[in-house]
């Protein structure tokens, strides 16, 4: 069954999202809001917590995540960092904006698609950073819809899709 956490979009309490963050810690799903669209989130590190992604979203696995961080010193532990892509994470970080990485040890292959690089990113919305650094891991995260629906950007929509095979939608409000 799937348990609904309400925060307020704007100033999320952390202490309300200690349940999502040990869930992602433990290799358990958990759907959030980013700034674009609700993220169908996972323990990048634990190669069976991505996998339930791809069976949650009845999507193939040989496609790579997206790798979501608190920012840049989250993202040099999972990836190698050049000045170029410094410089791109200081101007637009964080923010939609997604910078591929050699990666390095620590993040599942299945979460790179086997690929020896790592998409990673470090969200705006609220809800997002929160849950981050509450949960204390790199989270992968595609967009938290079963393959071929349209990109969830409310919890009704995600409930809509994967009630049941998703442990907790954290409901922070439309995304914006």
């Amino acid at each position: 069954m799937t348990t609904v956490v309400s925060v307020d979009a704007d100033h999320p309490e952390p202490r309300r999202l200690d349940a999502a963050g040990a869930a992602l810690r433990q290799g358990r799903l958990v759907a959030f809001p980013t700034e674009t669209v609700y993220g169908l989130g996972a323990h990048a590190g634990c190669a069976e917590a991505v996998a339930a992604v791809f069976a949650a979203k009845q999507r193939p696995s040989g496609n790579p995540l997206i790798v979501h961080v608190t920012g840049v010193a989250a993202a040099g532990q999972i990836g190698e960092l050049t000045p170029l892509a410094r410089q791109l994470a200081a101007g637009f970080w964080p923010g939609p904006l997604t910078l591929v990485l050699a990666a390095r040890p620590g993040v599942a292959s299945v979460t790179r698609g086997g690929l020896s690089t790592v998409a990673v990113r470090a969200p705006a919305h609220p809800v997002a950073v929160a849950l981050l650094e509450v949960a204390g891991v790199p989270v992968a995260a595609p967009s938290a819809n079963a393959s071929g629906r349209p990109s969830p950007t409310s919890a009704a929509h995600v409930l809509a899709d994967l009630d049941g095979r998703v442990d907790v939608v954290v409901d922070g409000g439309a995304c914006r």
